[in-house]
């Protein structure tokens, strides 16, 4: 189970969990993509529509079962999201073990697949730790632009703190460079003080 995240916005988390999930699809593995970003962008992506019913919001606060959330592509099996996740922050405050919600739903379908990958909002509220506390790794797309090596900092304390007090088995997959152009000068730059500090 694969959380993509980053605090950031416009780095590219949608994009790779969409292409992750298709690549590894067309492998011949059972993968799974959880939408668990408002905008859903990962559903319409995998060609499902945000308007389905049920949907994340409808496991994670409805208690849907997850098996009936799950809509069947070409490239991939989707839990979609709508609009309505964006309330779901507020409405998890008051649950108990609410940073848990995700993990308890998704662990029913461990077993059914190779991969399950969660595309996360570009943030760090309880959407993201719910996908971090469900994941067993984290996959970060990082832009090649300065900006984006100051907040990497913030994440990568983040991710820490959810391994230490909420998920001792998180790591951190990788990084994933996305926006990638050899011919500018910054993303060489960006590139090079990656590899050396992470």
């Amino acid at each position: 189970m694969i959380a993509i995240a980053n605090q950031k916005g416009g780095v590219g988390k949608t994009t790779t969990s969409v292409n992750l999930c298709a690549g590894l699809h067309q492998l011949g593995k059972t993968v799974l993509l959880v939408d668990s970003d408002p905008q859903g962008n990962a559903s319409s992506g995998m060609g499902v529509s945000k308007s389905l019913r049920p949907n994340v919001y409808d496991m994670m606060i409805n208690g849907a079962s997850p098996i009936d959330c799950i809509r069947r592509t070409d490239h991939g099996d989707v839990i979609p999201t709508g609009k309505e996740l964006a309330a779901a922050s507020i409405e998890l405050i008051s649950a108990e073990k609410r940073e848990y919600i995700m993990k308890n739903a998704l662990f029913t379908l461990y077993g059914d697949y190779d991969y399950i990958i969660i595309d996360c909002p570009p943030s760090l509220e309880l959407l993201t730790v719910n996908a971090l506390v469900a994941a067993d790794s984290v996959l970060i797309p990082m832009q090649c632009e300065y900006y984006a090596l100051e907040g990497i900092a913030d994440l990568m304390t983040s991710i820490k703190l959810c391994s230490k007090k909420l998920n001792k088995r998180l790591t951190i997959e990788g990084i994933v460079l996305t926006m990638y152009d050899p011919r500018m000068n910054l993303t060489i730059q960006v590139a090079n003080e990656l590899r050396k500090h992470l």
